[in-house]
């Protein structure tokens, strides 16, 4: 049995976000086509003798909760409950994604735990029974766990795999502050009050745009519903949107529930002139190149 199991895993930026009327139970129905881009979280797991502990460190690492709200705590006991067994380890988190970003950093963390603790404690746990568990921890957990390209239906739990042509290229820009999922959720539900919310389907045109590797043809077809209702919590997203826009950017979008924004290039250079540009406008705090799709949690060689 191993002493010590790192896993690699990705960010991700959602190309086509399409939200439904809230359900009884609170969540929304969406269409969510994910796409894995190569920002990476690595999650790093040993035994403990204390107990479950976490730490962290990289970008933002303050803010990264180290109690068991953390997913990464809580896919290892998720686990370990399946199992039997107690959650005696220790998950350390090199952080790379950017936090409270849209960006799934925290499912990344928890999709990279429950992984590295089922190779750590040999459990052999099947792909089904751990794809299960993402569930439970949250909606975006599924696909941290899968990477590539999937369309993410129900809550965005439930995931079809979609063929990408080609690699696409992106910048992203963080934005100075936080924005919170609930409230951003909330917001979509004041703002849609009174309004026929039609059901959310993932939009064919952008399919095909996936599959055919067609910069120019995915970009006029991302959408993000939650948009305007971050532009309405956060409004100078709209600023950091036009400066990327005016650089050359094939699309400017919010990431999922922001506040992070993302941009679309035609290739590697276009992305290098669009990021300058974000770096020198004083609209976001980092700016950040990367290229999808990417590979979805990976156990790394020791």
């Amino acid at each position: 049995m191993s002493t010590s199991v790192t896993v690699r895993v990705p960010a991700k930026v959602n190309v086509q976000l399409a939200v439904g009327a809230a359900r009884p139970d609170g969540f929304h129905d969406l269409a969510n086509v994910f796409l894995a881009v190569g920002l990476y979280d690595e999650v790093t797991v040993t035994p403990s003798p204390e107990g479950l502990r976490v730490t962290c460190d990289g970008p933002d690492a303050d803010q990264v909760p180290l109690d068991r709200t953390n997913l990464a705590a809580r896919a290892a006991e998720a686990l370990a409950a399946r199992h039997g067994r107690t959650p005696d380890v220790h998950l350390h988190i090199a952080k790379d994604i950017p936090v409270a970003g849209g960006m799934a950093g925290g499912s990344a963390d928890g999709a990279g735990a429950l992984l590295a603790c089922d190779a750590l404690w040999g459990t052999r746990t099947s792909r089904e029974e751990l794809l299960d568990i993402c569930a439970e921890l949250g909606s975006d957990v599924p696909f941290s766990l899968v990477g590539g390209a999937a369309l993410g239906t129900g809550r965005g739990e439930k995931l079809r795999p979609l063929d990408v042509g080609g690699t696409f290229h992106w910048v992203f820009a963080m934005a100075g502050r936080g924005l919170s999922t609930p409230a951003v959720f909330r917001e979509f539900d004041r703002l849609g009050e009174g309004m026929d919310i039609p059901a959310p389907v993932a939009s064919e045109p952008l399919l095909d745009a996936l599959a055919a590797g067609d910069p120019d043809a995915l970009a006029a077809a991302v959408s993000n519903d939650l948009q305007p209702a971050a532009l309405s919590l956060f409004p100078e997203l709209a600023d950091t949107l036009a400066v990327g826009r005016d650089a050359g950017a094939l699309a400017a979008l919010v990431s999922g529930s922001g506040p992070t924004t993302a941009f679309l290039a035609r290739d590697m250079q276009a992305a290098a002139t669009v990021a300058e540009a974000l770096r020198t406008s004083g609209t976001c705090r980092t700016v950040r190149t990367a290229d999808g799709p990417a590979r979805g949690a990976t156990v790394l060689p020791e």
